[in-house]
């Protein structure tokens, strides 16, 4: 079992919004594309932040986006459409989102919406 698994969601999360801010994007925002991923809404959010929901758990009661398997590319070297382990593939669908979030993409082309 990989370590990420059993770390708790609060932990990353600091990290999340520290790479966002650093570019300039709001907390706001990163609340708006997790929700949309995982189906949690803002006081869910804030729940399992607080009371240090590990990433198995958090994953485990969210409804993920059905959406969501269009989120591909690479993140941390290794193809998101390759991961075979569904958790893992779940954590990664939400790095990359944070990633495409600091990188200032639209809001509308990382939640996936049809044009």
């Amino acid at each position: 079992m990989h370590k990420i698994f059993t770390m708790p969601f609060a932990q990353v999360y600091p990290h999340y919004v520290n790479k966002i801010e650093r570019k300039g994007r709001s907390v706001k925002e990163l609340h708006e594309v997790i929700t949309w991923l995982t189906g949690f809404s803002e006081a869910a959010l804030k729940k399992h932040i607080k009371s240090e929901t590990t990433f198995k758990d958090f994953f485990k009661v969210a409804k993920l986006n059905k959406n969501a398997k269009l989120i591909t590319g690479t993140i941390c070297g290794v193809k998101i459409e390759d991961i075979e382990e569904p958790l893992m593939k779940k954590i990664r669908y939400m790095d990359k989102i944070v990633d495409e979030l600091a990188k200032g993409r639209p809001m509308e082309k990382i939640l996936r919406k049809k044009d």
